[in-house]
């Protein structure tokens, strides 16, 4: 019985990031000998124990074998004769493929150490293909390291496009696809992730809704990135830099101009409406793959309101409150933080705009302070009753945004 520390926690020391959860593999041993030794056994489809002090995964030595389609089809092998060589060939990258043992000697058969110091993102064998998830994997390892320089390599991107090619990937299950994206939107590069699923042509089996961005064109004046594709990578990209981890945020960035797909060509590339055009798409793919209700709910408040909170220097002050009440900002106060943010990344996630100020956040939040300390006590007190206490909190908060200078 032997050993191993495997996976993420190896691959991170070496590129020095600090380690945060430590996975382990046993070689040489059974199940029976992992319960006498005190661990206690949580794996459902094979044996994986947790350690009696530490409570750090091990997991017995396996194969797998391909039984159907999509993720959850394989039978999976343990036995003491089972080598570690066996157990990391089934592995999706060979930066995740490297072991390490007791003594602190690297177990590295398909050179992911190379890999590391290549910066390349390569599959371990040809049995990578029968897992959808990987592909989402992958990409998710590209939006993590994409500001180290990874790449991923050509020939797994050229396996990952036969997946997608061979239905592979339409097997992929909401609650995964799900998972896996919101994982992609805490790194600090979503914009790889984007990019990775949309090279191997999984974006538009997944997200048709984000691929179809790709090549409607934007006013110049405007977007100088031109391409509402591109401007969407950006938009998510510097929703991660001010708001880092932040994935309610970033998935509304992801979202918030579905609309533009929409755009009828005669009119482009001006986008009248599309804020309105968008709500759609966006409620189709929170229901698609079953997002959080929260995400979902303000997701469509960012693509209907994100054009408002661009002018709001402009608004009338009856019209920002307007703007809160949409967002229920009054019972929901923390919703006002995250639509601004999301509207700033709208707004600086353009080409040569990304150190740009956004005062129309301030001048939002001064104007969102004022009104909520309009409460209905001092109404009551003046003996109103029912809609009339309503309606002057409402008056009153109003002017209380029209004495916010702009």
């Amino acid at each position: 019985m032997k050993t191993y520390l495997v996976g993420g926690a190896v691959r991170d020391r070496l590129l020095g990031i600090a380690v945060k959860d430590r996975d382990y593999v046993v070689v040489g041993a059974t199940p029976e000998e992992m319960l006498h030794a005190g661990y206690k056994p949580v794996g459902k489809d094979f044996p994986v124990f947790l350690h009696p002090q530490t409570h750090e995964e091990y997991a017995l030595a396996r194969t797998e074998r391909k039984t159907g389609r999509g993720y959850h089809a394989f039978a999976f092998h343990t036995d003491p004769g089972v080598t570690l060589e066996d157990d990391l060939r089934r592995r999706d990258l060979t930066i995740n493929a490297i072991a390490e043992d007791e003594h602190g000697t690297l177990i590295d058969p398909f050179g992911g150490v190379r890999d590391l110091e290549a910066k390349v993102l390569r599959h371990v064998s040809p049995a990578f293909a029968e897992d959808p998830v990987r592909v989402l994997r992958v990409a998710r390892f590209a939006a993590r390291y994409a500001d180290r320089g990874f790449r991923i390599a050509e020939e797994t991107l050229a396996l990952m496009r036969g997946m997608v090619a061979d239905g592979e990937v339409d097997h992929l299950v909401p609650e995964r696809v799900w998972a896996e994206t919101q994982k992609a939107l805490a790194e600090k590069t979503p914009s790889a992730f984007v990019r990775a699923l949309r090279e191997c042509g999984a974006l538009r089996v997944l997200f048709a809704e984000i691929d179809a961005l790709y090549g409607v064109p934007q006013r110049a004046e405007f977007h100088p990135e031109i391409d509402s594709g591109v401007h969407t990578e950006m938009v998510v990209d510097m929703a991660a830099r001010i708001a880092p981890g932040d994935t309610l945020v970033g998935y509304c960035a992801l979202v918030h101009d579905l609309g533009k797909a929409l755009t009828p060509k005669d009119v482009l590339p001006r986008h009248v409406g599309h804020e309105h055009r968008g709500l759609a798409p966006v409620e189709t793919v929170s229901t698609r793959y079953k997002v959080p209700a929260e995400y979902a709910a303000l997701a469509l408040l960012v693509c209907k309101l994100h054009l408002l909170a661009h002018t709001a220097l402009e608004l009338r002050p009856a019209t920002v409150l307007g703007l809160f009440e949409q967002l229920d900002a009054f019972r929901r106060p923390e919703r006002v933080e995250s639509f601004l943010t999301v509207c700033e990344a709208d707004k600086r996630g353009r080409l040569g705009q990304s150190e740009s100020a956004y005062p129309q956040a301030d001048h939002l939040r001064r104007a969102f302070a004022a009104a909520s300390a309009i409460g209905a006590k001092e109404f009551v007190e003046r003996g109103l009753h029912g809609p009339a206490i309503g309606e002057a909190m409402r008056k009153a908060r109003i002017e209380a945004v029209s004495a916010i200078p702009r």
